[in-house]
């Protein structure tokens, strides 16, 4: 019934990303770095290469990924009842010529959550998966960006 009025889910794997090649300048540790790749190879129409030579687009990091928590608000013994947390990221794009496709592009996304401290070990292993989830929205913003660049005509291959 949805499909009939033209619903469909985002996702990053329905859409292809419009370069051929693509070159990810993120450290081997960085946890956008490994799921980006891991969306990018899902998608079948882009491959990853290891020399931005080779690439139409180079994804660099700006300002590497930043957590934060901030307390929002405290009990009558100044124990924190509420958090602020945000998960912060920079990167540009551009292709191996050294032309800018993208400018550096900063994206925060925040979330409230409570907290108790009765349960703190509960609620750490909360925090860990809501940063988790937060990565992943990092990520799927990052894809949306690269789907609506145009590749540079110019771009040597």
């Amino acid at each position: 019934m949805l499909s009939a009025c033209g619903f469909r889910l985002r996702s990053a794997t329905q859409t292809s990303l419009p370069f051929k090649t693509i070159y990810l300048h993120f450290p081997e540790s960085s946890a956008i770095g490994v799921e980006l790749k891991r969306y990018i190879r899902a998608s079948g129409s882009t491959e990853i290469v290891n020399d931005p030579k080779l690439a139409e687009a180079i994804v660099e990091i700006v300002q590497p990924e930043r957590k934060g928590r901030v307390v929002l608000s405290m009990n009558g013994a100044a124990q924190p009842v509420e958090y602020e947390l945000s998960y912060s990221f920079s990167f540009r794009v551009h292709d191996n010529q050294d032309r800018e496709l993208l400018p550096a592009t900063s994206k925060t996304v925040t979330f409230d959550t409570p907290y108790n401290v009765a349960l703190a070990l509960a609620k750490e292993t909360e925090i860990t998966a809501i940063y988790v989830e937060m990565q992943s929205e990092m990520v799927q913003y990052i894809l949306r960006r690269l789907v609506a660049l145009k590749p540079s005509a110019q771009t040597a291959h």
